[in-house]
Protein backbone atom coordinates (compact mmCIF):
# COMPACT_ATOMS: atom_id res chain seq x y z
CA UNK A 1 0.00 0.00 0.00
CA UNK A 2 1.40 3.13 -1.05
CA UNK A 3 1.22 6.02 1.81
CA UNK A 4 -0.66 9.13 0.99
CA UNK A 5 0.97 12.70 0.68
CA UNK A 6 0.13 14.69 3.98
CA UNK A 7 0.79 18.32 4.21
CA UNK A 8 -1.05 21.43 6.32
CA UNK A 9 -4.37 22.38 5.49
CA UNK A 10 -4.86 25.65 7.53
CA UNK A 11 -3.11 27.31 10.44
CA UNK A 12 -4.75 29.38 13.29
CA UNK A 13 -3.36 30.95 16.60
CA UNK A 14 -5.12 32.68 19.46
CA UNK A 15 -3.04 34.75 22.14
CA UNK A 16 -5.28 36.45 25.19
CA UNK A 17 -5.22 39.79 25.24
CA UNK A 18 -3.56 41.04 28.73
CA UNK A 19 0.32 41.93 27.44
CA UNK A 20 2.87 41.60 30.82
CA UNK A 21 6.24 43.89 29.93
CA UNK A 22 9.61 43.62 31.43
CA UNK A 23 8.79 46.80 32.62
CA UNK A 24 6.37 44.98 34.25
CA UNK A 25 7.91 42.29 35.73
CA UNK A 26 10.67 45.26 36.80
CA UNK A 27 7.94 45.72 39.29
CA UNK A 28 7.56 42.39 40.60
CA UNK A 29 11.23 40.72 40.98
CA UNK A 30 14.77 42.12 41.08
CA UNK A 31 15.37 42.24 37.29
CA UNK A 32 15.07 45.14 34.54
CA UNK A 33 14.30 45.14 30.78
CA UNK A 34 18.20 45.11 29.08
CA UNK A 35 19.17 42.28 31.36
CA UNK A 36 15.98 40.46 29.93
CA UNK A 37 16.19 41.58 26.30
CA UNK A 38 20.18 40.96 26.13
CA UNK A 39 19.78 37.29 27.18
CA UNK A 40 16.41 36.32 26.02
CA UNK A 41 15.42 38.52 23.35
CA UNK A 42 11.92 38.24 24.72
CA UNK A 43 10.28 42.01 25.39
CA UNK A 44 6.57 41.06 26.89
CA UNK A 45 4.35 37.95 26.86
CA UNK A 46 0.53 37.42 26.76
CA UNK A 47 -1.15 36.29 30.07
CA UNK A 48 -4.52 34.51 29.55
CA UNK A 49 -7.50 36.61 31.79
CA UNK A 50 -8.82 34.61 34.84
CA UNK A 51 -11.60 33.19 33.01
CA UNK A 52 -9.52 31.26 30.65
CA UNK A 53 -8.05 28.15 30.70
CA UNK A 54 -6.05 25.95 28.07
CA UNK A 55 -9.02 24.32 26.53
CA UNK A 56 -10.43 28.53 26.01
CA UNK A 57 -6.93 29.68 23.82
CA UNK A 58 -7.04 26.30 22.11
CA UNK A 59 -10.66 26.76 20.91
CA UNK A 60 -10.08 29.80 19.74
CA UNK A 61 -7.02 29.12 17.57
CA UNK A 62 -9.22 25.55 16.45
CA UNK A 63 -11.39 28.03 15.04
CA UNK A 64 -8.91 30.00 13.05
CA UNK A 65 -7.57 26.76 11.53
CA UNK A 66 -10.53 25.42 10.83
CA UNK A 67 -11.91 28.33 8.88
CA UNK A 68 -8.30 28.60 6.92
CA UNK A 69 -8.31 24.71 6.00
CA UNK A 70 -12.04 25.06 4.57
CA UNK A 71 -12.64 21.88 7.04
CA UNK A 72 -16.05 21.28 8.99
CA UNK A 73 -15.48 20.35 12.71
CA UNK A 74 -17.96 17.76 11.94
CA UNK A 75 -15.55 16.24 9.54
CA UNK A 76 -12.18 15.56 11.69
CA UNK A 77 -11.20 12.36 12.62
CA UNK A 78 -9.03 12.73 15.14
CA UNK A 79 -7.97 16.34 17.59
CA UNK A 80 -4.78 15.78 19.30
CA UNK A 81 -4.11 18.76 22.18
CA UNK A 82 -0.04 19.17 22.97
CA UNK A 83 -0.03 21.02 26.58
CA UNK A 84 2.00 20.38 29.91
CA UNK A 85 -1.01 22.78 30.88
CA UNK A 86 -4.28 20.63 30.79
CA UNK A 87 -7.53 22.28 31.77
CA UNK A 88 -7.47 19.61 34.66
CA UNK A 89 -5.86 15.82 34.84
CA UNK A 90 -8.75 14.12 32.73
CA UNK A 91 -10.93 14.28 30.91
CA UNK A 92 -8.52 15.39 28.41
CA UNK A 93 -8.39 18.96 27.41
CA UNK A 94 -8.98 17.20 23.38
CA UNK A 95 -12.18 15.92 24.74
CA UNK A 96 -13.24 19.05 25.84
CA UNK A 97 -12.38 20.94 22.99
CA UNK A 98 -13.63 18.44 20.36
CA UNK A 99 -16.74 18.95 22.73
CA UNK A 100 -17.06 22.63 21.67
CA UNK A 101 -15.73 22.29 18.36
CA UNK A 102 -18.88 19.62 17.68
CA UNK A 103 -16.67 18.07 16.11
CA UNK A 104 -18.81 14.46 17.29
CA UNK A 105 -17.40 11.92 15.10
CA UNK A 106 -13.28 12.80 16.62
CA UNK A 107 -11.65 10.78 18.48
CA UNK A 108 -9.28 13.07 20.72
CA UNK A 109 -6.20 12.91 23.21
CA UNK A 110 -3.81 15.17 25.10
CA UNK A 111 -0.30 14.47 24.06
CA UNK A 112 2.64 16.24 26.40
CA UNK A 113 6.40 15.96 25.46
CA UNK A 114 6.13 19.88 26.86
CA UNK A 115 8.20 22.41 24.19
CA UNK A 116 8.45 19.76 21.21
CA UNK A 117 4.19 18.25 22.00
CA UNK A 118 3.31 20.25 18.97
CA UNK A 119 6.01 18.62 16.20
CA UNK A 120 5.12 15.15 18.38
CA UNK A 121 1.59 15.85 17.64
CA UNK A 122 2.16 16.11 14.14
CA UNK A 123 4.02 13.04 13.60
CA UNK A 124 1.31 11.29 15.20
CA UNK A 125 -1.04 12.95 13.13
CA UNK A 126 0.85 12.29 9.72
CA UNK A 127 1.65 8.82 10.38
CA UNK A 128 -2.09 8.50 10.49
CA UNK A 129 -3.28 10.27 7.29
CA UNK A 130 -0.81 8.34 5.34
CA UNK A 131 -1.34 5.33 6.12
CA UNK A 132 -5.24 6.08 5.14
CA UNK A 133 -6.72 5.84 9.04
CA UNK A 134 -7.81 9.41 9.02
CA UNK A 135 -8.11 12.05 6.53
CA UNK A 136 -8.28 14.81 8.27
CA UNK A 137 -6.34 15.80 12.02
CA UNK A 138 -6.53 18.92 13.78
CA UNK A 139 -3.50 19.45 15.97
CA UNK A 140 -2.61 21.88 18.93
CA UNK A 141 -0.37 23.59 21.10
CA UNK A 142 -1.79 25.28 23.75
CA UNK A 143 -0.88 26.63 27.38
CA UNK A 144 -1.58 28.52 30.08
CA UNK A 145 2.13 28.27 31.43
CA UNK A 146 1.30 31.55 33.46
CA UNK A 147 -0.70 29.03 36.09
CA UNK A 148 2.67 26.83 36.77
CA UNK A 149 4.83 30.22 36.79
CA UNK A 150 6.34 31.72 39.79
CA UNK A 151 6.45 34.98 40.15
CA UNK A 152 8.82 35.25 42.82
CA UNK A 153 11.83 33.49 40.39
CA UNK A 154 13.61 35.97 38.57
CA UNK A 155 14.95 32.77 36.68
CA UNK A 156 12.16 31.40 35.12
CA UNK A 157 9.44 34.04 35.35
CA UNK A 158 10.52 36.59 32.55
CA UNK A 159 10.46 33.58 29.95
CA UNK A 160 6.97 32.06 29.85
CA UNK A 161 3.32 33.10 28.32
CA UNK A 162 0.21 31.93 26.91
CA UNK A 163 -1.51 31.22 24.13
CA UNK A 164 -2.76 28.48 21.87
CA UNK A 165 -1.47 27.96 17.69
CA UNK A 166 -3.67 24.82 15.34
CA UNK A 167 -3.39 23.55 12.58
CA UNK A 168 -5.58 21.31 10.16
CA UNK A 169 -3.61 18.12 8.56
CA UNK A 170 -5.06 16.05 5.73
CA UNK A 171 -4.24 14.14 2.61
CA UNK A 172 -1.73 16.96 0.06
CA UNK A 173 -0.85 16.38 -3.72
CA UNK A 174 1.94 14.18 -4.16
CA UNK A 175 5.53 16.16 -3.44
CA UNK A 176 4.10 18.29 -1.18
CA UNK A 177 3.93 17.57 2.68
CA UNK A 178 6.01 16.39 5.07
CA UNK A 179 9.07 15.11 4.15
CA UNK A 180 10.45 13.67 7.13
CA UNK A 181 10.01 13.72 11.07
CA UNK A 182 13.02 13.41 13.65
CA UNK A 183 11.66 12.90 17.09
CA UNK A 184 13.98 12.06 20.66
CA UNK A 185 14.25 12.09 24.17
CA UNK A 186 16.81 11.89 26.75
CA UNK A 187 14.74 11.29 30.31
CA UNK A 188 18.42 11.10 31.66
CA UNK A 189 17.69 15.32 31.79
CA UNK A 190 14.57 15.21 33.39
CA UNK A 191 15.55 17.13 36.62
CA UNK A 192 16.86 19.79 34.18
CA UNK A 193 12.95 20.95 33.32
CA UNK A 194 10.24 20.53 35.92
CA UNK A 195 7.36 20.36 38.08
CA UNK A 196 7.37 18.07 41.08
CA UNK A 197 4.47 18.51 42.89
CA UNK A 198 0.55 17.55 41.88
CA UNK A 199 1.85 13.86 40.13
CA UNK A 200 1.55 10.50 41.74
CA UNK A 201 5.26 11.04 42.78
CA UNK A 202 4.31 14.08 45.08
CA UNK A 203 0.74 14.86 45.24
CA UNK A 204 -0.45 17.62 45.86
CA UNK A 205 -0.73 18.41 49.66
CA UNK A 206 -0.82 21.77 51.64
CA UNK A 207 3.17 21.07 52.69
CA UNK A 208 3.77 20.27 48.17
CA UNK A 209 2.19 23.67 47.98
CA UNK A 210 3.90 25.06 50.64
CA UNK A 211 7.20 24.05 49.10
CA UNK A 212 6.45 25.77 45.65
CA UNK A 213 6.51 22.26 44.28
CA UNK A 214 3.65 23.03 41.50
CA UNK A 215 5.68 25.54 39.82
CA UNK A 216 8.10 25.33 36.88
CA UNK A 217 11.83 24.69 38.38
CA UNK A 218 14.38 24.93 35.64
CA UNK A 219 18.30 24.70 35.19
CA UNK A 220 18.61 27.09 32.99
CA UNK A 221 22.42 27.00 31.47
CA UNK A 222 22.40 23.24 31.42
CA UNK A 223 19.05 23.39 29.42
CA UNK A 224 20.53 26.22 27.40
CA UNK A 225 23.51 23.89 26.22
CA UNK A 226 21.25 21.14 25.69
CA UNK A 227 19.19 23.16 23.11
CA UNK A 228 22.30 24.34 21.28
CA UNK A 229 23.26 21.33 20.37
CA UNK A 230 19.98 19.77 19.87
CA UNK A 231 18.13 21.81 17.92
CA UNK A 232 20.92 21.99 14.90
CA UNK A 233 21.23 18.03 15.76
CA UNK A 234 17.51 17.63 14.85
CA UNK A 235 17.29 19.58 12.24
CA UNK A 236 20.27 18.61 10.33
CA UNK A 237 19.05 14.65 11.04
CA UNK A 238 15.44 15.66 9.53
CA UNK A 239 16.80 17.16 6.25
CA UNK A 240 19.00 14.26 5.73
CA UNK A 241 16.09 11.99 6.13
CA UNK A 242 14.30 13.95 3.40
CA UNK A 243 17.56 14.52 1.32
CA UNK A 244 17.17 18.04 1.30
CA UNK A 245 20.08 20.45 1.68
CA UNK A 246 20.21 23.30 4.12
CA UNK A 247 20.54 25.60 0.82
CA UNK A 248 17.49 24.65 0.31
CA UNK A 249 15.61 25.67 3.39
CA UNK A 250 13.31 28.92 2.55
CA UNK A 251 11.68 29.33 6.07
CA UNK A 252 12.79 28.24 9.48
CA UNK A 253 10.30 27.98 11.86
CA UNK A 254 12.04 27.36 15.69
CA UNK A 255 10.62 27.04 18.95
CA UNK A 256 11.07 30.51 20.62
CA UNK A 257 13.13 29.99 24.23
CA UNK A 258 15.34 32.30 23.55
CA UNK A 259 16.96 34.24 20.69
CA UNK A 260 21.10 33.19 21.48
CA UNK A 261 19.15 29.46 21.00
CA UNK A 262 17.78 30.64 17.69
CA UNK A 263 21.00 32.22 16.36
CA UNK A 264 23.09 29.04 16.88
CA UNK A 265 20.68 27.46 15.01
CA UNK A 266 20.74 29.80 11.78
CA UNK A 267 24.71 29.71 12.33
CA UNK A 268 24.37 25.81 12.48
CA UNK A 269 22.07 25.57 9.46
CA UNK A 270 24.04 28.55 7.34
CA UNK A 271 20.88 30.60 7.62
CA UNK A 272 20.30 34.13 7.22
CA UNK A 273 18.24 35.47 9.64
CA UNK A 274 15.43 36.87 7.11
CA UNK A 275 14.63 33.01 6.64
CA UNK A 276 13.78 32.82 9.92
CA UNK A 277 10.49 33.44 11.88
CA UNK A 278 10.71 35.10 15.07
CA UNK A 279 8.04 36.35 17.47
CA UNK A 280 9.38 35.42 21.03
CA UNK A 281 10.09 39.24 21.55
CA UNK A 282 6.40 39.18 21.72
CA UNK A 283 5.32 36.09 23.38
CA UNK A 284 8.14 34.71 25.34
CA UNK A 285 8.14 30.99 25.60
CA UNK A 286 4.70 29.39 24.95
CA UNK A 287 6.22 25.68 25.04
CA UNK A 288 3.77 23.65 23.02
CA UNK A 289 2.29 26.66 21.65
CA UNK A 290 5.38 28.51 20.28
CA UNK A 291 5.54 26.98 16.64
CA UNK A 292 2.42 26.55 16.03
CA UNK A 293 1.57 30.21 16.43
CA UNK A 294 5.01 31.28 14.81
CA UNK A 295 3.61 29.16 11.98
CA UNK A 296 0.24 30.75 11.57
CA UNK A 297 2.05 34.64 11.73
CA UNK A 298 4.86 33.80 9.11
CA UNK A 299 1.21 32.36 7.00
CA UNK A 300 -0.61 35.58 7.56
CA UNK A 301 2.58 37.98 6.98
CA UNK A 302 3.14 36.20 3.70
CA UNK A 303 6.18 34.49 4.49
CA UNK A 304 5.07 30.98 3.24
CA UNK A 305 4.15 30.32 -0.06
CA UNK A 306 3.32 27.19 -2.64
CA UNK A 307 6.61 25.04 -3.17
CA UNK A 308 8.52 26.67 0.24
CA UNK A 309 10.80 24.24 1.78
CA UNK A 310 10.22 24.47 5.85
CA UNK A 311 11.81 23.44 9.10
CA UNK A 312 10.10 23.37 12.41
CA UNK A 313 12.32 22.30 14.93
CA UNK A 314 11.99 22.44 19.01
CA UNK A 315 13.39 21.21 22.07
CA UNK A 316 11.40 20.93 25.68
CA UNK A 317 11.58 18.89 29.00
CA UNK A 318 11.77 15.48 29.15
CA UNK A 319 14.19 16.20 27.77
CA UNK A 320 12.52 16.00 24.48
CA UNK A 321 13.36 17.26 20.95
CA UNK A 322 11.45 16.86 17.57
CA UNK A 323 12.02 18.54 14.02
CA UNK A 324 10.23 18.16 10.76
CA UNK A 325 10.98 18.90 6.68
CA UNK A 326 7.89 19.73 4.48
CA UNK A 327 7.15 21.58 1.27
CA UNK A 328 4.08 23.66 1.42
Amino acid sequence: MSLRAVGILGTGKYVPEKILTNHDLEQMVETNDEWIVTRTGIRERRIASPEEATSDLALKASEEALRSAGVAAEDLDLIIVATVTPDKFFPSTACLLQDRLGARKAAAYDLSAACSGFIYGLANASSMIAGGMYKHVLVVGAECLSRITDYTDRNTCILFGDGAGAVVLGPVAEGRGFRSFELGADGSGGELLKIDGGGSRIPSDKDSVAQNRHYIQMAGSEVFKFAVRIMGNAAEEALRKAGIAKSDIDLLVPHQANIRIIQSSLNRLELAEDKCMINLDKYGNVSAASIPIALAEAVEQGKVSDGDCIVLVGFGGGLTWGATVLIW
